[in-house]
């Protein structure tokens, strides 16, 4: 595994860091700072995240 920018929706929101066999997220922008730190198996489950996360912040407008 090797360190990878995370981007979604066009936009970097973050980069992943291998952490033993997973890979520990890293937020640059705002918008998923409630992920920041959080390890996940692989980047499309880190972007599966940023999908529910942004869903459930979105439900509380």
């Amino acid at each position: 595994m090797r360190k990878q920018t995370v981007v979604f929706n066009g936009q970097e929101v973050g980069i992943a860091v291998p952490l033993d066999d997973r890979m520990k997220f890293i937020a640059v922008k705002f918008d998923v700072i409630g992920l920041d730190n959080e390890v996940f198996d692989t980047v499309n489950d880190i972007r599966l995240a940023i999908v529910r996360h942004l869903a459930a912040e979105e439900s509380l407008l």
